[in-house]
């Protein structure tokens, strides 16, 4: 759950007359009447804001501020530090707090509640697993996990350290300054779209790059298809990426009928070729729409995870030369140009807990949604049937009682058990955790073990901030000075 929109975005006309056109649909008003006729429940504190606006706009500056933590703190302050009510994108919703809240969201998928998205991101990924439920969502998570279990993932591990060895050589190589947000993006969108489809050809890769940076901006924001809108130019994005990723399934049929590709090359063979555990095939309006998802799951966090630690290290030269101390002596002993093993990813245990410190201090995103199934009490406030429900990381990461000064950087937090359960869920919990986890982790390692083998960088704007957009980010997009080792 990131902030999506500028405020500024929503001062210009097309944008008011939008919001104006938004606010004034009958369906939203007449929710949100209906939600202002209980009195009489028992709902936890809070403001519900403006008429369908809410406190969204709140929300959104926080975030793009580059303070998120500061909109569910003050009100945790105000109202109570276990859960208190709000409105955001149209929606009145209950803000669940601290590793207590996690833990009853996360324990009770599909009895109390089950996963709930914004209609702009509904809209964007239409068919694919974030817009299912109950057992379709079982059955389809099985099939997609079939690819992306880490024994599946093994597979692909020469791959990934391939395409980071290239990116790093074309990239990176010879440069003075590199800007690491933009650039680690190229790495990013360019493994995912390797391992997920196969997508090798520099000139489609280098055209769809841009639309998914169009359709990333709108997946969090009010679905106001309109001109000016970020909705709108998300929607046209999606729509030209599909019309791309229709070409490809066309050809692959044929290449995979005439023998010219294999069942297991990627995940997009793999889901033409395989069936759930009802022996249904999916069909190519849902493979398509869940290789989108994949395609924008499985590049943007990780790029963002990948600059923080690089600004992490950058700050932190002690950090750093542990890191490097470690990953020298994985390679000790290999060949020159021998590529990562499985075990050597296992052996990547400090670094690990370094980008796991980084996520906690920073996470990439700052919650997820969910849906009430049934009236409940929880913390003695009723939570009605419908409501809207979410959670959030920086309620739990920075809470010290599980972790004791909470805003220090120490990566020994994850060293033997680790933290205490459900009081660190970058990736959320339950049974809709992130769904890429182990490909975020593998490509967060192959590409950190990488850089930081070839060099040491300073930052150029030390304390360059970081903001939600939705996915976290430089704000100047992270300026280094790269030095290369000599080892």
């Amino acid at each position: 759950m990131g902030m999506d929109m500028e405020v500024t975005e929503l001062l210009t006309f097309p944008a008011l007359l939008a919001l104006l056109v938004f606010v004034l649909s009958v369906p939203f008003i007449t929710k949100f009447v209906k939600t202002r006729k209980h009195p009489n429940l028992n709902l936890p504190p809070g403001s519900l804001g403006w008429p369908v606006i809410g406190e969204t706009f709140e929300f959104l500056r926080r975030g793009y501020e580059g303070e998120p933590e500061l909109f569910i703190r003050e009100r945790m302050e105000k109202y109570d530090s276990r859960v208190f009510k709000t409105s955001l994108l149209g929606e009145p919703m209950i803000m669940f707090c601290g590793a207590a809240g996690n833990k009853f969201l996360f324990s009770n998928e599909n009895k109390d509640v089950q996963v709930w998205w914004p209609t702009s991101v509904r809209k964007l990924l239409r068919s694919s697993l974030v817009t299912k439920v109950g057992y379709e969502a079982k059955t389809m998570r099985k099939l997609l996990m079939s690819f992306l279990n880490p024994e599946a993932l093994k597979n692909y591990l020469a791959k990934m350290d391939t395409v980071a060895c290239c990116h790093i050589t074309n990239h990176w190589q010879g440069k003075e300054d590199v800007l690491v947000y933009p650039t680690v993006k190229l790495y990013a969108f360019e493994l995912a779209c390797c391992l997920f489809a196969s997508i090798e050809d520099a000139i489609l890769v280098f055209k769809l790059s841009p639309q998914f940076d169009e359709f990333l901006k709108g997946v969090i924001s009010f679905p106001i298809n309109l001109p000016g809108t970020r909705f709108h130019r998300a929607m046209k994005a999606a729509d030209a990426i599909r019309e791309e990723l229709k070409l490809i399934i066309k050809k692959r049929r044929v290449d995979l009928e005439e023998k010219r590709a294999s069942p297991t090359q990627d995940l997009l063979s793999y889901l033409l070729v395989t069936s759930d555990s009802s022996g249904r095939f999916l069909t190519e309006k849902e493979i398509i729409d869940n290789i989108l998802l994949l395609l924008f799951a499985g590049h943007d966090t990780s790029r963002s995870v990948i600059t923080s630690v690089i600004q992490y290290l950058g700050r932190m030269p002690h950090v750093y030369e542990q890191v490097l101390e470690e990953q020298l002596e994985i390679s000790k002993g290999k060949e020159a140009g021998q590529l990562l093993q499985w075990e050597d990813i296992q052996k990547m245990k400090y670094l690990w807990n370094v980008a796991s410190e980084v996520m906690r201090l920073s996470p990439p995103v700052t919650g997820s949604y969910r849906e009430a199934l049934n009236n409940f009490t929880y913390a003695g406030y009723t939570i009605p049937k419908g409501w809207k429900l979410s959670w959030s990381t920086s309620s739990s990461h920075k809470d010290p009682a599980f972790f004791p000064d909470p805003d220090h950087f120490d990566a020994s937090r994850f060293e033997g058990a680790g933290p205490t359960p459900f009081s660190y869920a970058p990736f959320g919990g339950g049974p809709r955790m992130c769904l890429g986890q182990e490909f975020a982790r593998l490509e967060i390692l192959v590409f950190m073990h990488n850089i930081v083998k070839r060099f040491k960088w300073w930052l150029l704007i030390p304390n360059e901030k970081f903001l939600h957009d939705p996915m976290l980010k430089p704000s100047k997009g992270l300026s280094i000075r790269l030095q290369p080792l000599q080892i």
